[in-house]
């Protein structure tokens, strides 16, 4: 048990899970802080932290955000069922790797002559995830979520799927501008937006990735090109470094005068530099040499 409650910093300290993380999970109602400081730090007391280890566990089985939610806002939602069930899942989980192992050594021993594709059958986890899912899903919540990735699922290829690539067949058609020019930025924060929506949480940091992914990887690159036209793969790329450049800039000038802000008034109230380097450090979650660089440029 925690004696108070702990702050962003430390949280990030205690569990290895980053503060972009925290923050998204507080954005979509996921984790909410115990309580706001006047100062604006997020502090997180021992039922968030609690909380917060019950949504870690499920990340680790794969269940996706939305679904989390939904069990953990049950109104039937047992801690001591949960855990049970987790810790159910985790042993299916292990004995399947260990399945894994002990096949994968016998190909070593005995070559890739060996053959046996049941090794692969995950079944059975998927069967006592269906009731984990049925045990917590009569919520509004989990519902709707429910009618969600069924919908994404309607097709053979997936709505979703197929939506995704009529963007990069709308992005094709914008080949002849340039990367940064308006309409295709738009094009690019819709992507961004849609992957988030029917995916995952799609940050700057993974938008990029993708974009060096969509020309790096055959796959994409060929659906990508289908879609939009040869060179499309390569355009995206091009106007997704462009958009990830303008948001870390906006980013940065954004933290520049917060921080600039914090530094005036903490200097107004007669704190010295070292409490002024512990307090940007805790409010904005710096370390101790990006503290040190921003207060040199106050100075």
């Amino acid at each position: 048990m925690t004696k108070k409650p702990m702050s962003v910093h430390e949280v990030v300290k205690l569990t290895g899970i980053t503060a972009r993380t925290l923050h998204y999970y507080d954005e979509i109602g996921l984790l909410k802080p115990a309580e706001v400081t006047e100062a604006g730090y997020r502090m997180y007391d021992d039922a968030a932290l609690k909380r917060l280890q019950n949504i870690l566990l499920f990340r680790e089985l794969q269940f996706p955000l939305k679904e989390i939610k939904a069990i953990l806002d049950s109104p039937d939602f047992d801690p001591s069922e949960v855990i049970a069930q987790q810790i159910r899942l985790l042993e299916l989980q292990y004995k399947h790797i260990g399945e894994l192992i002990t096949f994968a050594r016998e190909i070593q021993n005995k070559g890739v002559e060996a053959m046996n594709f049941d090794i692969f059958d995950k079944s059975e986890i998927e069967k006592y995830e269906a009731e984990v899912r049925e045990r917590w899903g009569n919520t509004k919540a989990y519902q709707e979520y429910g009618q969600k990735d069924v919908a994404r699922k309607d097709s053979s290829f997936g709505k979703s799927a197929n939506e995704l690539m009529a963007m990069f067949s709308a992005l094709g058609e914008l080949k002849h501008l340039p990367p940064d020019a308006d309409e295709v930025q738009k094009k690019i924060s819709a992507l961004q937006k849609f992957i988030s929506d029917h995916y995952y949480a799609c940050t700057d940091e993974i938008l990029s990735g993708l974009g060096e992914m969509y020309v790096c990887d055959e796959r994409f690159k060929n659906n990508i090109d289908k879609a939009g036209g040869e060179g499309t793969a390569d355009f995206a790329r091009q106007a997704i470094a462009v958009y990830c450049a303008k948001a870390a800039a906006k980013k940065q000038e954004g933290l520049k005068k917060g921080i600039s802000g914090t530094v005036e008034t903490l200097r107004e109230f007669g704190h010295g530099d070292l409490e002024i380097k512990k307090a940007i450090m805790q409010r904005y979650e710096l370390t101790a040499e990006e503290a040190e660089k921003y207060l040199c440029e106050e100075i």
